[in-house]
């Protein structure tokens, strides 16, 4: 490649795709480079191959939760044949993905980047290469731990893919990772602890909510223990020991794995950004508001790895990835719109929110909020589950500002209230949907 690219996508994930087919079928000589396999974190290490081993633990849950109710036998995990189960999904999609690429015009590279002037990038393997613009979409990756023994840990992705289930497995942190895996794993037999320095865990959900999961999951099995802060972790014969320190005192839990899942980071350590004149911000790509680097002219970043509004979401990944290509395409400075946008905790059951936390809504001024255990209601009566609930808030002239959710099938629910939001409905609007009953939907009208 003599002439310079009009396009180099650097990380072949969910944003980084989405643009690269934009720009290409647009007319633009484009190439992508991972040097991973392609598919990014939500294909293979994240939320596709997460919900693929889900599967097996809602399969089991759902069979316990009716024990005597009709249902009978012991239901078990199969964990190496679960795992075969994730693999049908995840072994073919960096072909499959790779070859959606080629057929869209997109060249597609393999290798480690780094920048070495504002207008060029070396990839390993191939030498140097000059752009007129360059998307940064490299994600994100487990955060940095400090503490004596943290090499020890695995990460997210090493627990995807583990062989065999270990018996006694130790998360660190309170966040999405450790809460969806634990619940997993406690399912399939595992004992499972969560050491959390924080005192309030998950805490971009409603913390009422949030401690009704905390509830279930201790009953499902799960220790959970915040305020811990981890000293070290050493080896024992031929385990761990996780020394930790919660108030004055200090305590010791054997495991034989434990597992990162205290936060994640932008992923842009390797690329050398000072080279090209990159500023970053709160670690990830200094970006304006629609998503072009603040100091790179030639540069836009999007998903995990960009310094914008969005959350470190697939969806939000999608979107920014197409409003970067459009603005490259037509020297626009269109901004992507955040309105709307769900987040799910996928533990079992599901929590869920989108919109406004109650403590946001209130700041604004007079909201209405109504919270609802529902774990009485026929949704979840059939299904045996002891805990459900939900929180609507609404202005005073009845618009939607948030919605929280948990229980069975509300990740699924949550979507209506996205769309809600976006529209700018009303309680009443929502409420006068004609909903099929029996069904998840059919509440809606009563949660408010």
């Amino acid at each position: 490649m003599t002439d310079p690219l009009d396009l180099i996508v650097i990380g072949a994930g969910m944003a980084g795709v989405a643009a690269a087919k934009k720009c290409s079928q647009a007319g633009w000589s484009t190439a992508i480079v991972d040097e991973l396999p392609y598919g990014g974190t939500c294909a293979l290490r994240g939320c596709d191959p997460k919900k693929m081993l889900r599967a097996g633990a809602e399969a089991v849950e759902a069979a316990r939760r009716l024990e005597g109710k009709g249902v009978t036998g012991e239901t078990r995990i199969d964990w190496p044949a679960l795992m075969k189960h994730k693999e049908s999904f995840t072994d073919p999609v960096p072909e499959s993905m790779e070859s959606g690429l080629k057929e869209a015009g997109v060249q597609t590279l393999h290798g480690r980047v780094r920048f070495t002037a504002e207008d060029r990038i070396e990839i390993e393997g191939h030498g140097e290469i000059a752009f007129r613009h360059a998307l940064i979409a490299t994600g994100a990756k487990p955060r940095l731990l400090e503490f004596p023994g943290a090499e020890k840990l695995i990460d997210s992705t090493d627990f995807l893919n583990l062989a065999e289930l270990p018996r006694r497995i130790v998360f660190v942190g309170g966040g999405y990772i450790s809460f969806e895996f634990a619940h997993i794993a406690a399912r399939a037999g595992a004992k499972v602890t969560i050491l959390d320095r924080g005192v309030r865990q998950l805490k971009m959900f409603d913390p009422d909510l949030v401690d009704m999961l905390l509830e279930r999951s201790r009953a499902a099995g799960i220790e959970i223990i915040p305020e811990a802060t981890i000293e070290r972790v050493e080896d024992v014969e031929e385990a761990h020991r996780v020394i930790y320190r919660n108030g004055d005192e200090t305590h010791a839990i054997e495991a034989d794995r434990v597992v990162h899942g205290a936060g994640r980071i932008p992923a842009i350590d390797h690329l050398d950004l000072a080279a090209a004149g990159i500023e970053t911000e709160h670690g990830g790509v200094k970006v304006t508001p629609w998503l072009q680097s603040s100091s790179n002219p030639r540069i836009f970043a999007a998903g995990d790895v960009a310094a914008s509004p969005g959350k470190p979401l697939t969806p939000v990944a999608v979107f920014e990835g197409k409003i970067a290509a459009s603005n490259m395409l037509k020297d626009k400075r269109t901004e992507p719109d955040y309105t709307g946008v769900p987040s799910v905790v996928f533990t079992i059951p599901e929590l869920a929110r989108v919109g406004l936390l109650e403590e946001e809504a209130r700041e604004m001024g007079d909201v209405e909020v109504s919270f609802t255990d529902t774990s009485g209601w026929f949704s979840q009566k059939r299904l045996g589950e002891s805990h459900a609930g939900a929180k609507i808030i609404t202005d005073p002239d009845g618009k939607i500002l948030g919605a929280h959710m948990f229980g069975p099938d509300y990740a699924e629910l949550i979507n209506v209230f996205s769309l809600a939001i976006k529209l700018g409905l009303t309680a009443a609007q929502v409420k006068s949907m004609p909903a099929a009953y029996p069904t998840g939907a059919s509440d809606i009208g009563s949660m408010f």
